[in-house]
């Protein structure tokens, strides 16, 4: 993990906001919850969640939301987004950012920030971009926390992700990796073991992200349905950082649950 001093200043000016570019990609029509941008967190939609939270980021000098669907438009516009229609028929996350910053002459660095992260830590998404501002071989980041409980060790909606002694991925997997085989129960499996989830917020040169977006789907991608494996599988090498923040991604109806539960305990918290 880098402490280091922010690499450039974090002023607006129009001849330094755009070299760190932040996309929150927000697709409508989730298949296991429908509107999703749009599920209301403690009286605000999610989608406003993630972009104020984004908005702390000490690096990213501009945010731009990347959406499909009107009324998602009309929302983020209205609590003073930047705002970028897409084409529905756009595939993935990583597709719809690279469709939006395609043309961007001065973006250098792009920001994968997942919509569905309504907590997510501006110190986080600095974490994840320092490797690619202090190392020019690093061509795409991401973070990594170790598991400490065996729900998440358990659930096949949290990727699991191995990595190397230079922090560079080897795996990713919707299984716990790697397996230990001495221990005797899955807690002793996290209390003996280093596991760790991954993270779903990404990094690239520009570059690396439209050269990505190029590839056909990979057999361990379509297998394991993890994007990144189409990444491993062209030979692209993924920086790893370690984080201890937390986070809490909402993907189904009993995510949304406990996103409002959380956000509700937080408000109480900070009225104490």
């Amino acid at each position: 993990m880098i402490n280091s001093k922010p690499y450039f200043s974090n002023d607006k000016s129009p001849d330094n906001r755009s070299m760190i570019v932040g996309v929150i990609p927000a697709r409508f029509a989730s298949t296991r919850l429908m509107g999703k941008p749009l599920a209301d967190i403690g009286g605000k939609p999610m989608i406003q969640h993630t972009y104020e939270n984004a908005l702390k980021s000490k690096l990213i000098h501009r945010i731009i939301v990347a959406v499909d669907d009107e009324k998602v438009a009309k929302v983020a516009k209205d609590f003073g987004a930047e705002v970028v229609m897409t084409s529905k028929d756009i595939p993935t996350g990583s597709d719809r950012i690279a469709s939006v910053i395609k043309d961007f002459d001065d973006v250098k660095i792009v920001v994968n920030i997942q919509g569905d992260e309504p907590f997510i830590e501006g110190g986080m998404i600095d974490q994840a971009i320092e490797p690619l501002i202090f190392d020019q071989n690093v061509s795409v980041s991401t973070l990594a926390k170790r598991i400490d409980d065996l729900e998440d060790f358990n659930s096949p909606s949290i990727p699991k992700v191995v990595f190397d002694y230079h922090n560079f991925a080897l795996y990713f997997s919707r299984s716990p990796i790697p397996y230990v085989r001495d221990a005797k129960t899955n807690l002793e499996r996290i209390t003996k073991g280093e596991i760790y989830k991954h993270i779903g917020l990404y990094v690239y040169r520009k570059d690396a992200l439209l050269k990505y977006t190029k590839l056909k789907p990979t057999d361990l991608e379509q297998t394991e349905k993890l994007e990144q494996l189409r990444m491993l599988e062209n030979g692209f090498k993924i920086k790893i950082v370690v984080t201890e923040y937390e986070n809490l991604a909402v993907d189904t109806p009993e995510d949304l649950a406990r996103a409002r539960s959380y956000y509700k305990e937080y408000l109480k918290k900070k009225r104490s």
